[in-house]
């Protein structure tokens, strides 16, 4: 018989141990070394299996629980980890105690489809979850007013397995929530709060409202899992990422529109201050910005001109993608299906709402171009990704240089406290180290050093890890061997599976055919000889998983299963099935070295490495992502990239061929180059100057920290001058776009020139005059700015380097500014027109530009 539904009853503890529901439901404890020992003290054997207090208190002995209840020294730890949570939730922290903190948002809403806080709560499928996990942990320990929002998956993200012959097998576990560490949010009556939004048809979807606390921070899931609603709409949070355009489109509906509406609703019923400031985890909440137009609509009657400058001023926009194709697109007739008459929407337009994701091709509807033009403030998550995402989207900006396209970038970071093992923050702390950046103190700001710990100490802490490694590896190697159809009596070989004194290697991510998988494979034969070397081998652990729908990805993994499972390689490289966020851990900690080869420049970050580098892993990579800039030739080696080889199979063979030789030539002699003591003295400088230089760099709290100064904060600043006074702000950039909009096409600039003194003084640093004449067509000198560009020029007379001064009036028309002569050589100047308004982010806002 199967059960038709399930349900979790939770345990009754005795009174003395009330406190630890809180200290088992608050996810601080994902990153809190002494709370997961206290469970731990209450049955080690336990925790170890199960690694979740609040599934350690379902499933605790009652005995042994009533024994805990009088036992004094334990009540004792137990008062003094719950006192020490309270204090961390209610003292001041950086945000707190900066100067500038009576000019930040009082809240910050966060939305993103996916979050990754631990896999105790099964909420996520890769980077971009457990890079929302590590944003709220860090906001958390910085103070940082966040509310995190997002769907809660009755099946999370699928379970993976191997067939006998090494396909990927899916598995939907159900997940029942009652079970996880959530509560659900109710109201004064005590029944379950509930949004509602408008469907097709006359219909309503319905969601209840689950709270996870991490740590300060809310984190709101939503549910449709109820009797309720029609049976399509109660599945329409069932999988993260599954299903056809519809069932996507009414999941990022619900996680953008829903989502505001159980902040508003979340808010009203604790007094958490409402949030002025909406950050978009990539595109999918991004109907999130159409729901604030229709509140302030209904508020305050303002026109949908009006109200865009006022929701463009509180939105921050973060795109993760490098490619158009991995772009959220909706066919046009769908979103009009949803949106035409209104109910979902009141006073909302269906043909204003489609032009806001209008791209090149009409009949669709592009999530990430609404992004862009509901948010003031976008960014890439690297350095390289930001200039990537600027030629990608430099359509949307006609007219300027792709440098000066509005998209900036934050590298992703990671929380340190999450990822790092817990014997190298001891180590450090038991030999003094300054700073330990590692830690949960929100003062990031010091570096680890090398003060009081010695090379052999640090060396014998990752043989350690590495042996914890191989440990796992061996047994995962045999599970899933065992789910395979292998006989017991046929795996005594996983024994010798792996050598905790051998270079490890690790390779773990999604398997999108761009991240290369398979590019290790490229040339069998000598990755044999890495790896069976009798003096110097390598051993390499694999993992990762393809999504349902993606053949290729599938495929990719079937190949190196397949290799993998040769009886003269298998002892040195693995494929281990299932990767999460508990696998992650035991490979970040281990592996002397990160492996990562995507195409460039297709990696928007990869933060996998950054979790490596923290424990003193050397990353191997493609200059890509987040490597591009952090790499500085003694952190690690950088794989070299043929770059304008189009043909992808030579680019393959060739950027293989390089990894192969990095190995042989440099890495493995550095790792296998020991002194007298058995140390690998070279290895271990790199080791030092790894954590010495990339440890505050890599950290989440460094991110979070940029988007606060350079995001959230400004972003408040600009809602409050749009929204004061009856939104007098947004009312005036409404008006001054639609007089730009009457008249810009007849703006002139009718003629310019340069002039210097004495003619030969044309010499680097001098001052040369620009002067200029412009037909403003009506417009007022205040209404733009004029700017003189200068910059070197090549055959094309496109100007390179340009530099830019803001050009005075200087009468009835005509306009001029001095600049210094910025560099030698041939020299190009030009004169152009954009507009100005005090609530324009950048002048390139407007996407208008008026050149000679």
């Amino acid at each position: 018989m199967r059960a038709i539904r399930r349900f979790t009853v939770r345990a009754s503890l005795p009174e003395p141990l009330a406190g630890l529901r809180a200290l088992a439901t608050n996810l601080r404890w994902t990153w809190h070394p002494p709370t997961r020992d206290l469970f731990a003290s209450m049955d080690d054997e336990l925790f170890r299996r199960v690694r979740d207090p609040l599934r350690m208190l379902l499933a605790v002995d009652p005995g042994r629980l009533a024994q805990l209840a009088a036992d004094e020294e334990f009540l004792a730890r137990a008062r003094a980890a719950t006192e020490d949570l309270d204090r961390y939730l209610t003292e001041e922290r950086w945000y707190q105690r900066r100067a500038s903190a009576a000019e930040a948002p009082a809240a910050i809403g966060y939305f993103s489809l996916e979050f990754g806080v631990h896999e105790a709560l099964p909420n996520y499928s890769g980077g971009l979850g457990v890079l929302a996990g590590d944003h709220l942990k860090a906001a958390s320990d910085l103070g940082v007013p966040v509310i995190g929002v997002g769907p809660l998956y009755r099946s999370g993200y699928f379970r993976q397995s191997l067939s006998l012959d090494g396909w990927q097998v899916e598995h939907y576990p159900v997940i029942d929530p009652s079970a996880l560490p959530l509560e659900l949010l109710t109201g004064p009556d005590g029944e379950p709060v509930l949004v509602s939004v408008a469907m097709p048809g006359g219909r309503e979807l319905l969601a209840q409202i689950w709270q996870a606390q991490v740590g300060r921070v809310p984190l709101l899931l939503l549910d449709t899992d109820l009797d309720a609603n029609d049976d399509d709409l109660r599945r329409v949070t069932d999988r993260l990422y599954g299903g056809d355009a519809d069932h996507r489109i009414r999941q990022e509906i619900l996680a953008g529109i829903g989502g505001m509406r159980a902040v508003r609703r979340y808010c009203e019923l604790t007094g958490h201050p409402q949030p002025e400031v909406f950050h978009t985890n990539e595109g999918h909440a991004g109907f999130l910005g159409l729901e604030r137009a229709r509140e302030i609509i209904g508020e305050n009657g303002l026109g949908f001109d009006e109200v865009l400058s006022a929701v463009r001023a509180g939105t921050v926009f973060t795109t993760h993608t490098p490619v158009s194709a991995g772009i959220d697109r909706f066919p046009v007739d769908l979103v009009r299906h949803y949106f035409f008459d209104q109910r979902l929407l009141p006073g909302l337009e269906v043909n204003r709402i489609l032009a806001l994701g209008a791209e090149d091709n009409p009949g669709m509807f592009n999530m990430a171009h609404m992004g862009l033009r509901l948010a003031q403030r976008a960014n890439g998550v690297s350095a390289l990704h930001g200039r990537v995402t600027r030629r990608m989207f430099s359509r949307l900006w006609p007219g300027f240089d792709e440098a000066e396209v509005p998209i900036t970038s934050v590298t992703n970071g990671v929380h340190g406290p999450t990822w790092v093992a817990r014997e190298l923050t001891a180590l450090l702390a038991r030999n003094h180290v300054k700073g330990a950046a590692w830690t949960a103190n929100d003062d990031s700001s010091m570096v680890p050093s090398r003060q009081g710990v010695t090379d052999e100490q640090l060396w014998a802490l990752r043989r350690d890890l590495r042996q914890k490694l191989v440990a796992e590896v061996r047994r995962r190697v045999r599970d899933a061997w065992l789910q395979r159809g292998a006989s017991a009596l046929e795996l005594s070989w996983v024994d010798g599976v792996f050598d905790p004194d051998v270079l490890t290697v690790g390779f773990a991510r999604r398997v999108p055919t761009y991240k290369r998988l398979t590019l290790m494979l490229r040339d069998p034969a000598r990755l044999r000889e890495l790896l069976l070397d009798e003096r110097r081998p390598i051993q390499i652990v694999v993992a990762g998983k393809s999504h349902p729908a993606d053949e290729g990805g599938k495929a990719l993994i079937q190949q190196i299963v397949r290799f993998v499972d040769d009886p003269a390689v298998r002892r040195r490289i693995v494929f281990l099935p299932d990767y999460d966020m508990s696998m992650a851990r035991y490979l970040y900690r281990g592996c002397d070295v990160w492996l990562n080869n995507p195409t460039r420049p297709l990696e928007a970050c990869g933060t996998s490495g950054m979790k490596s580098a923290l424990n003193g892993g050397l990353n191997l990579s493609i200059r890509d992502g987040w490597w591009d800039e952090c790499y500085d030739g003694s952190n690690g080696w950088a794989i070299p990239t043929a770059d304008g080889v189009t043909d992808p199979l030579r680019r393959d063979e060739l950027e293989a061929a390089a990894l192969y030789d990095l190995l042989a030539q440099q890495v493995v002699p550095l790792f296998y180059d020991r002194d007298a003591g058995g140390v690998p003295r070279g290895w271990m400088s790199r080791v030092w100057h790894t954590l010495d230089t990339l440890g505050p760099r890599v950290q989440a709290s460094r991110m979070v920290r940029e988007y606060v100064e350079t995001c959230y904060q400004p972003a408040a600043r600009m809602v409050a001058a749009a929204s004061r006074d009856g939104y007098a702000g947004a009312k005036s950039l409404a008006e001054y776009r639609k007089r730009i909009d009457m008249v810009w096409t007849r703006v002139r600039v009718l003629d310019s020139e340069l002039t210097v003194e004495p003619p030969h003084a044309l010499v680097v640093g001098n001052e040369v005059r620009v002067r200029a004449r412009i037909d403003l067509a009506g417009l007022r000198p205040s209404d733009v700015e004029i700017q003189a560009v200068v910059g070197r020029v090549g055959d094309t007379d496109d100007l390179d380097d340009p530099m830019s001064v803001t050009m005075s009036c200087t009468g009835d028309g005509e306009f001029g500014a001095s600049l210094r002569l910025p560099h030698a050589g041939s020299l190009g100047y030009t004169v152009r027109v954009l507009p100005r308004h005090p609530l324009l982010a950048t002048p390139a806002e407007l996407a208008r530009v008026v050149h000679p």
